[in-house]
Parts: C-alpha cells; structure tokens; sequence
C-alpha cells in the first residue's frame, strides 16, 4: 500500500508524462535516484483517463517489467497517445482529464470445472481477471464492476475483450484473478 504522498506523486508523474507527450511527443523521462524506493519496484500498472466520466484511453502491463515510476509514466503517456479506440489526445483535453491508476497485484491462477464453477469463485468488486484462450488473451479491471450487473455479465465482457464471443466456453481456458490498488 502507498501512503497519500507516494500516491500523489504517481499521479504527478502520470499526469506530466502526458503533458510530455503533448510537448514533446515522449513519455517522461524519470529519475529513478530521487523516488522513493517503493516507487522503485517492478510492478505492473494500467492507467485509466477519463474524460467527462467517459473512457478516453487505457493502457497497461500485466507482468511487472519496469519501476513502478516508469510504468506509471510510460503506461499514462501510452493510455492519452497509443490507444488504439482513441484519436491521440489533444492539448485542450488535458485539464479535462481524471487519471486513474491501478497497481495490480499478483495473478492467481484459479482452478474451476466449469463456467458455473469459475462463477461461483468470482468476487465482484475485488478481482480483476485474466483470460487465455489459445493465443489470445485480455484482462478486466477490477473497476469494470462498476458498470456491470452481476458474474456473468463481467465474464461475458472479459471474453469479448479476449476477442471471443460472450457465449464461449472451452476446458482449455484459463483464468488468473488479481487485485489492484487504485487511485
């Protein structure tokens, strides 16, 4: 868990990681000697912008391969920039942004016999989930809960994102669950 101030700065580098890309078409170069050494930690981190409550752009790691400040800085200025649902953001859009970002925890593989029984072992509002199927792949943040009515229906949106049908079902997939911090 980060303290107010850590959190703070992470927001600080998200938000000047994009201001960065709008000036100089680069993520913010950060110095890794002057944070703390939490913020120094391989971590994996989405962040999420949003604009008018709306999605405007989401990008992130499932594996931690960077300092969680270089993460956050890269996956920020990727998430208003790369998004591929989104026209790169402009600089008028800046101040209307709320950026969100979420540190995920370790994934779990979770072990089930069937669709009902990976139901049964969902917790709305706490897992974020990871689905392969053969060479796909996709994930779910656990604040997708918030717009979702119930298991099924989370499920339903995280095979979709996958790039499978809602419906689809198979022995072979599989399923990590993990947990976020997010602010």
């Amino acid at each position: 868990m980060l303290d107010k101030a850590q959190r703070q700065q992470l927001h600080d580098i998200a938000y000047n990681s994009i201001k960065s890309g709008l000036t100089s078409g680069r993520a913010l170069t950060i110095d890794l000697t002057k944070l703390d050494a939490v913020l120094k930690t391989r971590r994996a981190t989405f962040v999420t912008l949003q604009k008018h409550g709306q999605l405007r752009g989401c990008i992130g790691m499932l594996e931690p391969v960077r300092p969680l400040a270089e993460d956050v800085a890269h996956n920020a200025f990727a998430a208003a920039f790369s998004d591929r649902r989104f026209s790169p953001l402009q600089a008028d859009e800046l101040e209307q942004l709320d950026i969100h970002i979420s540190i995920l925890g370790t994934p779990e593989k979770m072990t089930f016999d069937s669709e009902d029984d990976l139901l049964a072992q969902i917790r709305p509002g706490v897992d974020g989930l990871i689905m392969e199927e053969g060479h796909l792949r996709g994930t779910i943040l656990p604040s997708v809960w918030e717009s979702v009515q119930d298991k099924k229906e989370f499920l339903n949106h995280l095979k979709m994102k996958s790039g499978l049908p809602g419906n689809y079902w198979s022995d072979s997939i599989i399923i990590h669950r993990y947990s976020v911090e997010e602010f």
